[in-house]
């Protein structure tokens, strides 16, 4: 099952045609110019002009819209891009976040317990 949040869609929004070279830069995290840019690049070489441009219409057709409330923000945006580029390299990053959040938790515990001997002792009474 794949999220709606890991699916390609034409960006209407931030598109000038039909959206597909936005939904292609929004999927990848590239920036929509240099999409563009080779697109048109494709295009002018010659070799594939008879394939780019019925691909691109077909494409179109057949991608959805992407949906308004897909990303709450930028943050969120450039998240999923993450996940979508490389998703392990993301857990990797979410499991030393968590670390890093269960080592600073520790010292907050390390500090109260240590600076507060009434605490201490009923934290040790408790064991």
């Amino acid at each position: 099952m794949t999220s709606e949040r890991t699916t390609l869609y034409r960006d209407k929004i931030n598109g000038k045609i039909m959206g597909v070279c936005a939904g292609i830069a929004d999927y990848t995290g590239v920036n929509a110019a240099w999409v563009r840019l080779g697109f048109v690049a494709a295009l002018l070489t010659g070799i594939l002009g008879p394939i780019i441009i019925p691909g691109y219409f077909l494409t179109g057709f057949l991608l959805n819209k992407k949906p308004q409330h897909l990303y709450v923000d930028r943050e969120e945006q450039k998240y999923w891009q993450r996940v979508r580029q490389s998703p392990t390299r993301t857990s990797r990053e979410i499991r030393s976040q968590f670390r890093d959040i269960d080592r600073r938790l520790a010292d907050v515990e390390t500090f109260y317990v240590t600076s507060n001997p009434r605490l201490s002792a009923e934290i040790e009474r408790l064991r």
